[in-house]
Order: structure tokens, then sequence, then C-alpha cells
């Protein structure tokens, strides 16, 4: 393990999923980002970057390929059999790189992320021995008001449902290898790691940055894919969901007791009952809260069917540079 005094040698994960168009950029900067931080003795000269291909169907791995011989021991290579996801394939990136380096710092492959922050998220690290590092961005202007307002809405609602989750943190993030040894402990098939990672319980600090506009490339991120990792993200860390599920049903059924007793009283009095119309919206409001529950209900048992199976997370297909198996 790494002192104060001694500079760690830190693994940079990118996972990448047909990041053709920017990988050449994203290479040149990373590798003199990382010659930068050597030279200012912030991080240790043994320090490299880990390309994780998450099964890309264009020339991802054939230009990891060449990044690997043009900077030997500098770039190293994970290939996954197949595509299974940006968080699986990140899990894949830092499992592999247990016991390798001190510490490892997540980041995307559109360097959106801003590095520039690096060598004070390596500060805490060193001198305040926080064993997670949380970058935070400082505010969301650049994203369109959709988005901006969509994510502010998703981390009050996490919160409120009571997950433990750090708002407008994505996984931007400095882990130590004592944190990555806890995180492989945790056998989920569904990973949600911005909300696991908070599970493992170790000294924390946060780093805030602005989020840089993409240069190259287009997001892999669609609104579908961002929708699945909500859904991930509530299921994974909550099941107050249900419990809200179980407090409304509570709630319709005292509503019908209240109906029932009014139908049951004006049928004494011999007044004939009006008001179809409200019966019909009060049928169709039962309705609608026993589909919307049966869905949220469903998620859960879908979750325990792949959990069950055990089913690996991912397969590495190749490993080059360096980096070696984890299965």
């Amino acid at each position: 393990m790494t002192t104060a005094s001694t500079p760690p040698t830190i693994a940079f994960i990118v996972p990448c999923y047909n990041e053709e168009d920017v990988l050449p950029h994203t290479l040149a900067r990373l590798v003199a980002d990382i010659d930068g931080l050597t030279a200012s003795q912030d991080i240790a000269a043994a320090s490299y970057v880990l390309f994780v291909d998450d099964g890309s169907r264009d020339g991802t791995w054939r230009l990891i390929e060449d990044a690997t011989t043009q900077h030997p021991g500098r770039v190293q290579g994970l290939k996954l059999s197949r595509n299974v996801g940006h968080q699986n394939a990140l899990l894949a990136g830092l499992l592999t790189q247990v016991g390798k380096a001190d510490a490892t710092i997540s980041l995307d492959a559109d360097l959106q992320d801003d590095v520039s922050i690096i060598a004070k998220m390596v500060e805490h690290f060193r001198r305040d021995q926080a064993e997670i590092v949380f970058a935070v961005r400082k505010e969301r202007s650049s994203d369109s008001f959709f988005k901006r307002n969509t994510a502010g809405m998703y981390y009050r609602i996490l919160n409120w449902l009571g997950a433990d989750i750090i708002p407008h943190h994505a996984d931007f993030r400095l882990m130590s290898d004592r944190a990555l040894r806890a995180l492989s402990q945790f056998g989920e098939v569904h990973v949600f790691l911005r909300g696991l990672v908070m599970q493992l319980g170790y000294k924390t600090a946060i780093v805030e940055f602005e989020r840089l506009p993409r240069l190259h490339g287009e997001t892999k991120y669609t609104l579908q894919k961002m929708m699945r990792l909500a859904i991930d993200g509530i299921t994974s860390l909550s099941v107050r969901p249900i419990r809200l599920i179980a407090l409304l049903g509570i709630i319709l059924f005292f509503i019908f007791l209240g109906m029932s007793v009014w139908v049951f009283g004006t049928w004494i009095a011999g007044h004939t009952v009006q008001g179809w119309t409200s019966v019909m919206l009060l049928f169709l409001l039962i309705a609608a809260f026993q589909t919307f529950a049966l869905a949220v209900i469903g998620e859960y048992v879908g979750k325990i069917y792949f959990e069950a199976k055990s089913r690996p997370r991912y397969i590495v297909e190749k490993e080059i540079g360096g980096a070696s198996e984890n299965k």
C-alpha cells in the first residue's frame, strides 16, 4: 500500500462500446495526462490505463490492440465476449485490477469527465486516507432542460426511497485496492455501482468538477438505457416501492369501506344511487393501481429470477498489455 510520501500506482479504467471515433483522442489525452501526473510525482510511473471493450461492433478493439503496442506498459486492454452493459463492463475492469494497483480511477471514454481534477482525487487518497473519492458535478447547465430536471427529480426520489447515493455523481471515482476487494464480495447480477460503492462504508471524499462537452463521436446512453439504469438503481437499493404499494392498497380499501357505507345508507333511505361516473372513475383508478403494482412487483420478481440463475456478469475473451483474467 502506498504512503503519503510515495506516489501511488493508479489504474485508469475506461469502458468502451463502439468508441472508434473518440478512442484515438481519448488515448492521446489520457497518456499525456498520466505522463504529466507522473512527472509531477502525483502518481507512480507504473500507472496505466485499461480500456475495456464491451462487445463493440466497430473497430474499437483493433484500436486498443494498436494502443498497447504503441504504449507498452502504459496501455492495457480487456475484451469481453459480448456486450454486457456499461455497469458490468466497468465492474469487469475494476475487479481485474484487484491487487495490481494502489487505486483505480474510472471514467468515460468520451472524456467529458474532467481529468484535470485527478490530482485532487489522488491527494485525498494519499493525504486524507480516503478509500473512495467521488467526482461530483457542480451544475448541469450543459444538459438539456429535460435531462437536467429529470436527473434532479431522480436523485430526490432515490433519497426519499431511502437509497444512500451521492446526487450528481455518475461513475467518475477513485477507489482504493481495499475498497475494490470489498466490492468484489457483492454478487448481484444487476449491478448499480453508484449505490453499491456507498454500501462499503469506508472513508470517502468529494471533488467537484464541471462536465465537459463531448468533442467526438455520439453518446451511447440512449433514453431507454437511462430509464433502465434508473429503474435498476431504485429496485437495487430499496424495497420501499413495494411498501408504498401496500400503503396505497390500504388507503383504497378504506375508500371502498367509506363508499360502501354511503351506498348502503342511501339504499336504506330509499334514494336512488347516483354518480355512476364517479364509480367508473374509481374503478379505473383501482385498475390502474393494480396494473402499476403488478409491474413494480414483477420488476423485483424478475431480479430474483436472474439472481437465482447465478449467471456470470461478464466473460473475458481476451487480455493484452498485462491485464489478468477475472471471470
